[in-house]
């Protein structure tokens, strides 16, 4: 590509810019111009990221270019907020947020922000200048149940979900630590995540009628990365007639895969697929839905929405293997 996308990144030193930095150092149409660490400036990102030895020679900085086409906010929730509120852009610079700061539809000047989730939203981020990326269990859950939801199947939803330890973030505490995550699992925020709300939201995008009650309980598993998702809800349809709407809802969708047999973790770890399988038991439906947190809950997805923001095809750069064993 000769006019390559040029990319500034604030919050780089993290686990979410970790992954959007090796993401973008091989994208095809992409140009990393600065990544942005106070605590780490004038440092190698191979320094930080140690995989990245011998990949680039990029450093970190605690300028500030703004001779960008698009910045992605890798910063604590409440963090991009402050920081676009203190530092203006040129209006054509597109922002593209990884917190949870403009997910319910906040804005920042004249900066308004479309919901950037590709499944449901696709043609609204194309157009957009501003994304909120959504939450990794409200991506992972959503993908679950947007074609039942669009349909006015969803009423009363039990949803459970495990997820790595990544999830929390690369600062230590007490339940990061290995010690205590090693042969461990404990429930957290039950009935009360902060993903509830964007959820919601998307729900009732598909289904203004609807009230829907979701009951989630997230789980801290014992592992690194990857979210698996299981939600229960009563569905009279059979199989055959579920497994057709949500074929014919995904048909456009090249990053959700159904698949009639058992998924499991390994298959979309290291991806930015979204793996769905669909049991049916009486009257009963139980949908498992699989993302890796960190990438189609989190970085992946962001570059799928640059990539649909500046009119390429959204699994530029994005074509990546699981790693199975």
């Amino acid at each position: 590509m000769k006019n390559k996308i040029k990319v500034g990144i604030i919050g780089g030193a993290g686990y979410t810019g970790g992954e959007l930095i090796r993401i973008l150092l091989n994208h095809p149409a992409a140009e990393i111009v600065f990544v942005h660490s106070k605590s780490n400036a004038d440092h190698f990102l191979y320094a930080v990221h140690k995989d990245l030895l011998g990949d680039t020679v990029l450093k970190f900085t605690s300028a500030i270019n703004r001779d960008i086409d698009v910045l992605f906010l890798c910063t604590g929730h409440g963090e991009a907020m402050n920081f676009l509120s203190a530092n203006t852009f040129n209006a054509k610079t597109k922002i593209i947020d990884l917190s949870q700061d403009f997910r319910l539809g906040g804005t920042v000047g004249k900066r308004k922000f479309v919901y950037g989730l590709p499944e449901l939203n696709k043609a609204l981020i194309k157009k957009a200048t501003n994304i909120a990326n959504p939450g990794c269990f409200a991506t992972a859950i959503q993908l679950g149940l947007l074609p039942l939801a669009k349909a006015g199947l969803l009423k009363e939803i039990h949803t459970t979900g495990i997820t790595g330890s990544t999830g929390a973030g690369q600062g230590l505490n007490a339940t990061s630590h290995f010690s205590w995550r090693a042969n461990n699992i404990q429930a957290y925020k039950t009935l009360s995540h902060q993903h509830l709300a964007e959820i919601g939201q998307s729900f009732l995008k598909l289904d203004p009628s609807g009230n829907v009650d979701l009951n989630f309980i997230p789980w801290r598993g014992d592992f690194t990365r990857g979210i698996f998702i299981s939600s229960q809800i009563k569905c009279g349809l059979p199989i055959k007639e579920l497994t057709a709407l949500y074929t014919k809802y995904y048909a456009a969708h090249p990053f959700i895969v159904l698949s009639e047999e058992p998924v499991f973790l390994k298959q979309v770890v290291n991806t930015n697929k979204c793996f769905i399988q669909l049991e049916k038991i009486g009257n009963k439906l139980v949908i498992h839905s699989i993302i890796d947190n960190l990438l189609k809950g989190a970085s992946g997805q962001a570059v799928q929405n640059m990539n649909l923001m500046f009119g390429l095809d959204e699994t530029t750069g994005l074509k990546l293997k699981a790693n199975y064993f």
